[in-house]
């Protein structure tokens, strides 16, 4: 009997209020697990349900102004939200379904960032992960920095589509070593 292959990376984007931990939340996420060859077993997005009160006082400014279409998108997909518990809830079986009891590595641009809120929303899903992430940011620091090389990545500011964006980034700096 051949074993069910697992996927090693859990690629996630979240679209959140603000960057803030403290006081901003999840609205919008997304997940892929692939393999290190970034074959995608499963793609999971979710919506949060968020109050519309902290949306309309925390998505102000610039970033927001620049990004009017996904504000827009954002506040309209609130009500079909769920409660932040039950999308861990998904994205632990969605976890447990690709990944097995394996090591399961997230991923992702300036992952650390959305890593610091799923520590404070998500505490189960957080426990879940291994201490090591895949930072796709660190990638790009260096090809920018040292070697003049820019990945051009579309930046949409939809989770789902941030993710395959940093999927393609990680797999144009690997064939650049290659």
């Amino acid at each position: 009997m051949t074993k069910k292959k697992t996927a090693s990376l859990l690629w996630i984007d979240l679209e959140m209020t603000g960057l803030s931990p403290e006081k901003d939340r999840i609205l919008e996420v997304a997940a892929i697990a692939t393999d290190w060859d970034f074959e995608e077993f499963e793609t999971y997005t979710g919506v949060v349900k968020v109050s519309e009160k902290l949306m309309r006082e925390r998505m102000v400014g610039e970033f927001w102004e620049k990004n009017k279409a996904s504000y827009d998108a954002l506040m309209a997909q609130n009500a079909s939200g769920l409660p932040a518990k039950q999308v861990e809830q998904e994205l632990l079986e969605f976890v447990k379904r690709n990944c097995g009891d394996e090591d399961v590595y997230l991923a992702g641009n300036s992952i650390h960032q959305d890593r610091k809120f799923i520590e404070r929303e998500w505490p189960e899903l957080n426990a879940r992960l291994h201490y090591r992430m895949l930072d796709v940011s660190a990638w790009k620091i260096y090809f920018e920095n040292a070697l003049h090389r820019k990945f051009a990545k579309p930046e949409n500011h939809r989770a789902l589509d941030d993710i395959r964006g940093s999927i393609e980034e990680l797999k144009w700096y690997r064939k650049m070593i290659s």
